[in-house]
Order: structure tokens, then C-alpha cells, then sequence
């Protein structure tokens, strides 16, 4: 006889699924993350990626309105689903020290919490798997609820749902920093503005590896996924690089929603710029971020957005860079700042 422990695994997953699907809608994945979390080369297809989120949306509807042999069907694609995520995210967390995915559409960490979570969404299929027999074969569990159980139901869909809008990710508030007014002229990808001219194209941040200056290893564009980065690449011996060094508290002071990042050729250990506070310079001994945006001088500034693109620069300069602030300030607060020209 359907009951609780029949009806609730399956609603629960398509709960999940479901949520799973409609975030990755919003917040579209890439081919590029898949690659970082390690998922195959062969199902590194973009009709793939497009596929995923309805293909997650179609299973949930399959939890709640099949039962018999074919919710044992949906059910084995949800083990086998939530198994190779298990999987992934195992693997990124032993491999990758800053490993991340977009498990439910916005990137996050991946974690020992990470693990665990999809680790129990496995137990939830199995046994959504060994109950799906005696759910009604169309109709499936919704079907299996009787008419006393709604009201356990439907309580239980508003804790959920209360649950879901306060873990779902809140609007920016004014003031607050969004990836697109990381683009200090709003320029879109591929834009061209009034003349026709090819305006700023918005490419990928690099992810090649940097150390910190407490010498920890970390991936440039996971880096910043967390929060958006203003590199400065300065050299100790460059004599325009002084006045950009000397202006850093300055700078961070009048953009404190940005991460300002000393960018150093040289190991941590090597130099007198090494910043062990956060945020802490960031040393590329081998040339690995300049190799794969531009090839520049010192002093050079270049904007990091935090959806992994670059959102402005790079500018060289002390000048440009004082005007490169003040362009992504005025962008975030609508005016000049006041020691910025």
C-alpha cells in the first residue's frame, strides 16, 4: 500500500531536480566549468549543456507522476544522475584546492558539506528507487497521496518553499556589485559602438595557476569566482609602478566591493611586495596570467568580474589606471570619486 515512505522520497527529489533545473536556466553553465569540475571530454557538448537543465526538470516531473515500471526507469536515471555528480565533486575536491560547480546554478566551493549533500541525495534515490513499485504507474506518487495526507502534503511544500527563498540568491541591492557594472562602459560582448568600431569583448579569465603570498596554490578565474579582482601588475624595480604602489589603500578604501591584488613575477618569498593580508598579492613567476590575456608592461591593471570574465582592461599607466578606477566606480555609484580624476 502507497504511504509516506513511498510518496516522500520521490517528492523530494522532484523538489530537487526541479529547483536544480530552473537555477541552471537562470544562471546558464559552461563548457569551460564542466571541464574545471572534470566532467569527460565526450560529454563536453554544448547541446548537452543546453539539455541539462530540462533534462533535470522532465526527471522531476517523472518522480512525482510515475510509479510502477516506469518510475523504476525515472528512478535508475536519478541514481545514475546524482551518482556521477557524487563522483565529480569527489574527484574535484581531491584534486582541485579551490575546486567549484554550479551544482544549483550559481558557482559555489565544493566542500566536505558538498559531498555530503549529494551523498544523501544518493540515499534518497535509492530508496526512491526500491519504493517506486507501489506508487500507481501514471500518477505515481501525487496519485498515491490520499485525500487525508494533502494537508501533510502541502504543509510540508510550504516548509520547503520557505526554505528555498531563503537559501535562493538575493537581487543586489543599489550600491551592490553585479558582473555587469564590472564593465566600466557597460560595453556588451561582441558590442560595436557608434562607428561601428568592435567595442570591448568580454573573454574568459585564465584559469592557470598562482600562489598567494602565503604560498598557497589556487586557480586564477575560481579565485575570482568568490569575489571580483582588480589585478595591478607592478614590478618593485619600475619606476611608474611607485605611484601606483604608494596609491593601493588609497584605492582599496574607495573600492571596497572590489578585491585589489598586487600582481608580482616572483615567488613570495623573493620580494619586498608580497602582501600576506588579505587581500594578498597574488606572484606569477612564469608569466602565466600576462601569456594568456596581453602581453604588457608595468604598471597594468586588469578587471576580474566574478561570473569568470574579464570586465575591463587591461590599461598600463598610472593615469590610465587612476581613470580605469574611477570608470568602474562611477559605474557601481553613478559619480566621479572624489580622488579619482
Amino acid at each position: 500500500m502507497p504511504g509516506p515512505l513511498t510518496i516522500v522520497p520521490p517528492l523530494i527529489l522532484a523538489a530537487v531536480f526541479l529547483w536544480s533545473g530552473i537555477a541552471k536556466l537562470r544562471h546558464p553553465d559552461t563548457l569551460r566549468s564542466w571541464a574545471d569540475l572534470g566532467v569527460p571530454a565526450q560529454l563536453r557538448q554544448t547541446w548537452l549543456l543546453r539539455l541539462h537543465p530540462w533534462a533535470e526538470m522532465v526527471l522531476a516531473l517523472a518522480y512525482a507522476l510515475l510509479g510502477g515500471m516506469l518510475g523504476f526507469l525515472a528512478a535508475t536515471a536519478g541514481i545514475v544522475l546524482l551518482a556521477t555528480y557524487l563522483v565529480l565533486v569527489l574527484q574535484a575536491l581531491q584534486k582541485l584546492p579551490d575546486a567549484a560547480c554550479a551544482c544549483f546554478g550559481t558557482t559555489q566551493p565544493v566542500t566536505r558539506i558538498t559531498v555530503v549533500r549529494n551523498a544523501w541525495l544518493v540515499l534518497i534515490a535509492v530508496a526512491a528507487l526500491a519504493m517506486s513499485w507501489m506508487n500507481p504507474t501514471f500518477g505515481g506518487p501525487v496519485a498515491a497521496v490520499e485525500a487525508q495526507e494533502w494537508v501533510w502534503v502541502v504543509s510540508s511544500g510550504a516548509v520547503a518553499v520557505t526554505v528555498l527563498l531563503i537559501a535562493w540568491p538575493t537581487l543586489p541591492q543599489s550600491g551592490e556589485l553585479t558582473a555587469q557594472d564590472l564593465v566600466p562602459s557597460a560595453p556588451a560582448m561582441n558590442a560595436t559602438d557608434a562607428d561601428g568600431e568592435l567595442d570591448y569583448i568580454r573573454t574568459r579569465t585564465p584559469a592557470v595557476p598562482v600562489t598567494l603570498a602565503d604560498g598557497t596554490l589556487v586557480n586564477l578565474r575560481q579565485l575570482a569566482s568568490k569575489r571580483p579582482i582588480l589585478l595591478l601588475a607592478v614590478t618593485p624595480t619600475c619606476g611608474p609602478c611607485i605611484p601606483v604602489i604608494e596609491n593601493v589603500s588609497e584605492w582599496r578604501r574607495t573600492l571596497p566591493e572590489v578585491d585589489i591584488r598586487l600582481l608580482l613575477q616572483y615567488e613570495p618569498h623573493d620580494g619586498q611586495l608580497a602582501e600576506m593580508s588579505e587581500p594578498q598579492s597574488l606572484h606569477d613567476p612564469r608569466g602565466y596570467v600576462s601569456a594568456s590575456i596581453a602581453d604588457w608592461k608595468t604598471p597594468t591593471a586588469v578587471l576580474l568580474g566574478a561570473d569568470g570574465l574579464l570586465a575591463g582592461g587591461p590599461v598600463t599607466g598610472f593615469d590610465s589606471i587612476s581613470e580605469f578606477i574611477g570608470d568602474v566606480y562611477e559605474s557601481l555609484h553613478g559619480e566621479r570619486p572624489p580622488a579619482v580624476v
